[in-house]
């Protein structure tokens, strides 16, 4: 009798130490809930810690694991697309010498053949001297030392001098002169020195793509026709030979070259065509950025700099800006009015005005503007 007592005093007390166990395990489960909301609550509003966080701020902490990637795909291929713009340029050029020259020389007259091969061979020329001068140009990078610059704030992420106008490049990891953007097409930074040299690329690469869609838009209408009539002779054909009528006479093949210069025309007018509008649109773009005599970056921060002051009742202007006419001949280098044949006309390799460090009044500039509000 007594040893029964004993055993059910024991299952009892093993009963109750399981129910105590089971009730703990559940507190201590509670309780990390109750730590992970506390942290998860502290972590949001630590993306608001202060009242100059606004949505921006928390939409740039939030894309800053894609800023990070796409700097670092573009840092490694800029090299995939310089050649690819080489390869897509060699084509068109190919096809221009091997199809449409021979037609040209043999149906247009000897005035529109001078002009076809001056024009497009000045056109060529720009196009490969101002890209390869884009590419090798270095864009201009302030001085690591201190004491070569006076009156300038310090980079907060190269931690080195940052005269005005300089930005900070995270895809080649140091400040630029003057910079505009980091280009992929070019593997290089449009700055200071390759400015001018850029805006030239995309000018007469707009202009060699006009020109090729315009002048070969019959070649391709006529082109494209033929491609229409292969294809239907090609469905003429193999329904013949499906219905087993040998006796009949097949349709004519066209030859392989026949096939290669019809599609080539078609390439040619279709990629210069695509080309001329996109690029067309970055080229106006960035020509109406130099006529207010900014770059893509101050084109933003000159924009809340107005919306700033405009609350206060200010004006703000540009002080970088000696209005639209100069603003050309400061940046294409036009002291004097033989430049414009020389420095724009024709292939030049000149330096800009200036160092980019300092920014005195250029000496083509026609006349002193009054003091302006200096961002």
């Amino acid at each position: 009798m007594r040893s029964r007592q004993r055993m059910f005093a024991a299952v009892m007390r093993l009963l109750l130490k399981c129910l105590r166990l089971g009730r703990r395990r559940r507190f201590k489960l509670v309780r990390q809930v109750e730590q992970l909301w506390h942290y998860g609550h502290l972590c949001l509003h630590s993306l608001l810690y202060n009242s100059f966080t606004n949505g921006d701020v928390v939409l740039d902490s939030l894309f800053e694991p894609i800023y990070w990637l796409v700097d670092h795909v573009t840092r490694w291929f800029g090299v995939v697309f310089v050649a690819l713009v080489i390869g897509l340029t060699s084509s068109i050029v190919a096809i221009v010498y091997i199809c449409l020259l021979p037609l040209i020389l043999q149906t247009y007259t000897p005035a529109w053949i001078c002009w076809h091969l001056a024009y497009g061979h000045w056109n060529l020329i720009m196009i490969v001297f101002h890209y390869y001068m884009a590419i090798t140009t270095s864009p201009g990078y302030p001085p690591q030392a201190k004491d070569d610059l006076t009156g300038v704030s310090i980079c907060r992420k190269c931690i080195a001098p940052k005269p005005a106008r300089t930005h900070h490049c995270s895809i080649c990891n140091r400040c630029v002169l003057k910079m505009d953007h980091h280009c992929p097409w070019l593997n290089n930074c449009v700055g200071h020195y390759n400015h001018r040299y850029f805006f030239s690329f995309c000018l007469f690469m707009t202009m060699g793509c006009i020109y090729c869609s315009i002048s070969g838009w019959e070649m391709f209408r006529d082109a494209y026709a033929a491609i229409e009539r292969m294809k239907l002779l090609e469905k003429e054909r193999l329904e013949a030979a499906a219905n087993q009528t040998y006796y009949q006479t097949p349709p004519p093949t066209f030859s392989f070259r026949q096939r290669a210069f019809h599609k080539s025309v078609v390439y040619l007018w279709v990629l210069c065509s695509s080309v001329a509008l996109a690029l067309g649109a970055l080229t106006l773009w960035h020509a109406a950025l130099i006529t207010r005599g900014e770059t893509s970056i101050e084109r933003h921060i000159n924009k809340k700099e107005r919306q700033r002051l405009q609350k206060t009742g200010k004006v703000f202007r540009n002080p970088y800006s000696y209005g639209g006419w100069d603003n050309w001949k400061v940046f294409l280098g036009v002291d004097v009015p033989r430049h414009w044949l020389t420095r724009v006309l024709l292939p030049s390799p000149h330096l800009p005005h200036g160092t980019g460090l300092s920014w005195d009044l250029p000496p083509c500039v026609t006349e002193q503007r009054a003091p302006l509000l200096a961002i």
